[in-house]
């Protein structure tokens, strides 16, 4: 490895590691899971079995069930008194006592309408179970075994279902919402299934938990057909090192963390391009919605993701590499096609503020609409992935986001825990936008998203279609007619350092403890408020001082630089100006790069006759500026591992340094002699001293006149 990439290697750790201690506070606190290994790949997709069920579950109360019957069409409440008179003799009140009776891969269970709360599985653990030892996450609960699990499975699950095969769980209700499994916020899951290869679930609705609805852990096949989840502290569906998997036809909503989590898929396209023979996971005909995110997926590998709606959350999707202990990171290979992704506007984080989200579960007004959001998110966002890997994102429907509709941004391989060095910009590469519907609904109504794209601007092999609009950068790498075919491809080892400093203080953001990070307009920061605003006056604000006092006190015969000043703060002032206009792309920041890299190179041209060093590292620092300005609004420069702006904001440092330096030099007293006089130029002029007249109106004895123009 060549000594200007170790050096671009380390600085790249190095900031990354400046936000490792905001970032990996929240990484802390996402999904934690024992370690677990992916199936081995042998298993399929189960079949929906439509014969007799083996087993049936029911309530007692005769009334009650007829009442949620009475609407049913003539056929299928036929169907079900005739289920209801065999469960009375023969059948199971609970869930859990059926789940307890199968005896052999390949049964079905029936529930019956009515609400499952499942009061035998409610106690808190008692004798044994209450004093398991076990690791406990950063939420409290203990990381159970699966032999733990086996001997406590009500210690966290309303309904366990442990190493049951081929299993069927189905409600026989004309919808979803005529069986309802109800943990009551007394459990972190309300079914928990763990080891059961060829599970199928269908037709109930499960709620109120506080982690996940319906769990499928380790499952190597499995379906969520038809089912409704909500009202969770984290999520309403999460599947986990799982393959051979089925969501259709699925709703959730009101939930903390996302309706759909596909976290850890089997990884079986590791190494491949954007070909592949399958995916692990499909996800099709679901809705999700008033959730933080409609769907998310840590290490979310070959997940094919169509013709769902994901709507009204904070965000519409997101996958990302951010979160330590899941197989399969980072994450790569998610195909999302032909999905309507809008009007992802919410913002739930007054809930975090107010102190709503720190009441007990059950009296946070979840029914009422509350979502208390887990982790940090850009509201107003349509798909996010936040270090992804040859991911597909083609043909969907992306429109009224208050923010963008493509959020893209790396992260570093030390946050999820390997410290490699040839690991730590491997994301995010080959993410392709092509052919998707912007700023627009299925019926042609313009319905525009504010920007189209948000990206940090690292890694290589992203494109975008060639009609994106509003983008920041202004500039995009356009995809070719096929995959894999980039136009203007750039490889950046690091992202912009204005957006990093944005990630690195929206980071910071803990539920638990009410902490929502003061400067990021995630949560509501405006105008001076905003960490960009910031960074930008106060940068402003030191050039405008150092480069009016270096004028000042030593260029003031000069009209070169005179006039340059004058051009150097009105982009300085632009560029303050450009600040506020959070998410607006406007041409107003190259401008001002514009500006103030003319400002510096007339400066340089006007130190060049007494200060050639410091002339020519002020032209060096003009030309990376104008520089810069190509990158961010003509076309980001392929092949250079560091944005211009990275050098340039170096180089600036010496520069100001430098120049502070050069205008305090002390003048020298009247009838002093001065420096000497240089050898290879001949000039008598001191390297400190002023080329025009005296501050009091008289002149200075021991300066020559200034030639006309020039500048020492």
């Amino acid at each position: 490895m060549s000594w200007t990439r170790r050096f671009v290697l380390a600085l790249s750790v190095v900031l990354a590691a400046l936000a490792a201690a905001l970032v990996t506070a929240p990484a802390a606190q996402a999904h934690e899971e024992r370690p677990i290994t992916f199936p081995d790949g042998s298993g399929r997709v189960p079949a929906l079995r439509t014969g007799e069920p083996d087993l049936l579950v029911c309530k007692s109360d005769p009334a009650d069930f007829h009442r949620r019957i009475a609407a049913f069409p003539a056929a299928l409440k036929a169907r079900n008194l005739a289920l209801f008179d065999r469960c009375r003799r023969q059948g199971y009140r609970h869930l859990q006592q059926a789940v307890d009776a199968v005896n052999r891969p390949g049964m079905t269970i029936a529930i019956l309408p009515g609400l499952y709360e499942e009061e035998p599985s409610l106690p808190a653990p008692a004798g044994a179970c209450a004093a398991l030892k076990a690791p406990t996450s950063s939420f409290g609960y203990q990381i159970l075994s699966y032999e733990q699990q086996k001997q406590c499975p009500h210690n966290q699950n309303l309904v366990a279902i442990l190493g049951k095969k081929d299993l069927q769980i189905e409600g026989t209700g004309a919808s979803r919402l005529d069986v309802v499994i109800d943990a009551r916020y007394a459990k972190l899951n309300a079914i928990r299934a763990d080891g059961s290869d060829g599970v199928y679930f269908r037709n109930f609705t499960a709620q109120r938990t506080t982690f996940n609805s319906l769990y499928v852990l380790a499952a190597d096949g499995f379906v969520i057909d038809d089912v409704l989840t909500r009202w969770n502290d984290e999520y309403g569906f999460l599947t986990f090192a799982s393959d051979h998997g089925l969501y259709k036809n699925c709703e959730s909503y009101g939930n903390g963390d996302s309706g759909i989590y596909p976290g850890s898929a089997s990884n079986i396209n590791d190494g491949r391009g954007y070909d592949v023979p399958r995916y692990s996971i499909e996800i099709t005909g679901c809705r999700s919605h008033h959730n933080m995110v409609g769907y998310s997926g840590t290490a979310g590998d070959s997940v094919w993701v169509h013709d769902n709606e994901f709507d009204h959350n904070m965000g519409g999707a997101s996958m990302d590499s951010a979160f330590p202990g899941h197989p399969g990171l980072p994450q790569n290979h998610a195909r999302f096609e032909r999905n309507l992704i809008h009007d992802n506007n919410q913002n739930y984080y007054p809930y975090v503020a107010d102190g709503t989200c720190a009441k007990p579960p059950a009296e946070r007004g979840y029914e009422q609409g509350v979502v208390c959001p887990q982790i940090s998110m850009p509201p107003g966002t349509g798909i996010i992935t936040a270090g992804g890997n040859w991911n597909l994102y083609e043909n969907n429907w992306i429109y009224g986001h208050q923010r963008a509709a493509f959020f893209l941004s790396a992260v570093p391989a030390f946050i999820r825990g390997e410290s490699a060095w040839g690991k730590q910009t491997d994301t995010s590469h080959h993410n392709r936008y092509a052919a998707n519907h912007l700023g627009v609904d299925r019926a042609g109504n313009a319905r525009p998203n504010r920007t189209d794209v948000w990206w940090d601007g690292q890694g290589s092999g992203n494109c975008w279609q060639p009609d994106t609009g509003a983008a920041t950068p202004y500039a995009l790498p356009a995809c070719g007619s096929r995959r894999g075919e980039v136009s203007g491809d750039t490889r950046r080892l690091v992202g912009e350092p204005v957006k990093l400093a944005q990630l690195l203080v929206c980071a910071d953001y803990n539920v638990q403890a009410r902490r929502l990070p003061a400067g990021c307009d995630w949560y509501g920061a405006r105008g001076i408020q905003r960490v960009e605003t910031q960074l930008t006056l106060g940068i402003a604000a030191v050039l405008a001082l150092v480069g009016t006092t270096l004028w000042w006190r030593r260029l003031r015969g000069s009209r070169l630089a005179g006039a340059a000043t004058l051009l150097g703060l009105l982009g300085l002032a632009l560029d303050v100006t450009a600040s506020t206009l959070a998410l607006t792309p406007t041409v107003l920041p190259a401008l001002a790069l514009l500006l103030t890299g003319l400002w510096w190179t007339a400066l340089g041209l006007a130190l060049r006759p007494h200060r050639r060093v410091f002339a020519w590292t002020t032209l060096t620092l003009g030309a990376l500026t104008l520089l810069d300005a190509f990158d961010k609004a003509v076309l980001m420069i392929p092949w250079i591992p560091l944005s211009p702006a990275w050098v340039r904001g170096l180089l600036g440092v010496v520069w100001v340094l430098w120049a502070v330096t050069a205008a305090a030099t002390r003048r020298p007293t009247p009838g002093q002699p001065s420096t000497p006089t240089s050898a290879a130029s001949g000039s008598a002029t001191p390297v400190g001293s002023p080329d025009v007249a005296d501050p009091s109106g008289g002149a200075n004895p021991s300066a020559p006149s200034a030639p006309s123009g020039g500048a020492a």
